[in-house]
């Protein structure tokens, strides 16, 4: 659980300022010390209001927009030093994590005549994240986290300024030669079960 903020042309363009829910679900298969495989989704909605930018040409401009977003997420996760909860000590450290992601989203369009960007299909792209997390033991089979991860999407159609099929290309706005990103921060708690792993194998 956490939050979400965008970064694209509409609204802040602030890095890390979380404005919208985002909640989900998360697996992982410890198969080091080190190393654990990862799997996730998300469900949030981004959101972008021009007047909380702090440039004058955006408030100026007054353009608004909410897209509902889930993210299917798999990769590697990486910690700086041993992680084994299993030994009795409480065990803590920092880690990364990257892989795939896969959005499906709301297709937005700019209306001119009434200035607003509304839904007119469902469509989907492609991410990179690139996440930093800290975590820690809160006993032997349960884990407490907090993370902040950056997705860059390849596509520039988040926030309505671009259309994900190149259609209405007279109502494109913004900068077209950079691609959306979206942030997550928040916590997540995981329990482990089943036998003790080993990692003589691997």
């Amino acid at each position: 659980m956490g939050g979400a903020n965008f970064i694209g042309d509409v609204g802040k363009s602030n890095y890390i300022s979380p404005n919208t829910l985002a909640i989900g679900g998360i697996a992982k298969w410890n198969r080091s010390p080190r190393h654990s495989f990862r799997a996730s989704v998300i469900v949030t909605k981004l959101a972008g209001d021009d007047s909380n930018s702090h440039e004058s040409r955006r408030q100026q401009r007054g353009y608004t927009f909410e897209n509902n977003l889930t993210e299917l997420s798999a990769g590697i996760e990486y910690t700086f030093w041993d992680f084994n909860n299993y030994n009795g000590n409480r065990a803590s450290t920092p880690y990364l994590y990257t892989g795939f992601t896969y959005l499906l989203y709301d297709a937005l369009e700019l209306r001119p005549a009434t200035g607003t960007i509304l839904k007119y299909d469902t469509t989907g792209s492609i991410a990179i994240p690139m996440v930093v997390g800290f975590k820690s033991s809160v006993s032997t089979n349960a884990v407490f986290a907090f993370e902040i991860g950056a997705r860059y999407t390849f596509s520039d159609s988040l926030d309505g300024s671009v259309s994900p099929n190149n259609d209405f290309q007279e109502r494109q706005f913004g900068d077209t030669n950079n691609n959306d990103w979206y942030v997550f921060t928040g916590i997540t708690f995981t329990f482990t079960f089943g036998r003790q792993p080993c990692y003589c194998n691997f």
